[in-house]
């Protein structure tokens, strides 16, 4: 399914154009638009899910495969040091487009991009109770 509304779905299935990199029957591979660094690409599935929580396992298993191949074509032509593989869901996480789409990030020793976070301090407690709550929702 796609959604009429959805940028990324008109992207993937080729009704706006773009600056493919690769296609499937799944996925089309394109150049961000406004990128990070240079061959700043996005995965993008033909079929619309908003994001992570909803998109169908198939599909999912098929993602850090293709994430892989563009890993290796960004190492083989730009020779980068490098490379981010980063998906978010919901605006508190980055989401702005709210089709399912992962970002691969060509990086460089001395390159500008910030992706890090301040690394927390947790107790042994509060790891414990992190645990059995998301070990329980598992379930």
């Amino acid at each position: 399914m796609t959604k009429d509304d959805c940028i990324f779905c008109k992207l993937a299935n080729g009704v706006i154009p773009t600056n493919k990199i690769y296609e499937d029957d799944d996925f089309t591979v394109i150049l961000d638009a406004a990128p990070a660094a240079r061959g700043h690409s996005l995965i993008l599935p033909k079929q619309h899910s908003d994001n992570l929580y909803t998109l169908p396992d198939e599909t999912a298993a098929k993602v850090m495969p293709l994430a892989r191949k563009i890993a290796n074509a960004m190492k083989e032509s730009f020779h980068c040091d490098g490379v981010n593989v980063l998906q978010n869901n919901e605006e508190a996480a980055g989401q702005s487009v709210f089709h399912f789409h992962v970002h691969v990030i060509p990086r460089f020793k001395k390159d500008i991009l910030s992706l890090l976070w301040s690394p927390g301090k947790p107790s042994d407690e509060e790891q414990q109770k992190t645990c059995r709550e998301l070990s329980d929702a598992l379930k």
